[in-house]
């Protein structure tokens, strides 16, 4: 069990360290680029996706943190889920909590890639791709790759 945590710790702190590194270069160095296809734009969030409840003020970080720390719970509860998906649960939790971190430092979350070629997609960030690759991972290993049970 273990291995399978220090592993859920390499993809946490990996993805949370690089995010926040990333992020860094755009307030406080104040990195921009506009490009054909996409732009490197800082924007704050203060909502969730597509800023959905953003009404919530800070009662949303309140929230999202009562949800990491509920589902870190249930991962400690159910040590199977981490013995079979220990990187991409660290990866979403990595993730998740570098944005969280930015509601408290930065009032919102620092988000500043935007995709513009074709259609105006929402501006988001690294921490948003994870969350959705660390999700698909985990969907496509419990889907095609099931782990037989003893």
């Amino acid at each position: 069990m273990g291995k399978a945590w220090a592993l859920f710790a390499l993809g946490f702190v990996t993805v949370f360290a690089v995010d926040q590194a990333i992020k860094a270069l755009f307030v406080y160095e104040g990195v921009q680029w506009n490009g054909a296809y996409f732009s490197l734009v800082l924007t704050y969030n203060k909502g969730v996706a597509f800023s959905m409840l953003a009404s919530l003020g800070p009662w949303l970080k309140v929230i999202q943190v009562g949800l990491i720390a509920g589902i870190l719970g249930y991962l400690v509860q159910n040590k199977t889920m981490v013995q079979d998906h220990a990187i991409p649960l660290g990866m979403l939790l990595g993730a998740g909590s570098s944005n969280v971190l930015d509601r408290f430092v930065h009032g919102g979350v620092v988000d500043y890639l935007f995709w513009h070629r074709w259609f105006e997609f929402a501006v988001f960030n690294l921490a948003d791709v994870m969350i959705n690759i660390s999700v698909a991972i985990i969907l496509i290993q419990t889907l095609f790759f099931p782990k037989k049970q003893a």
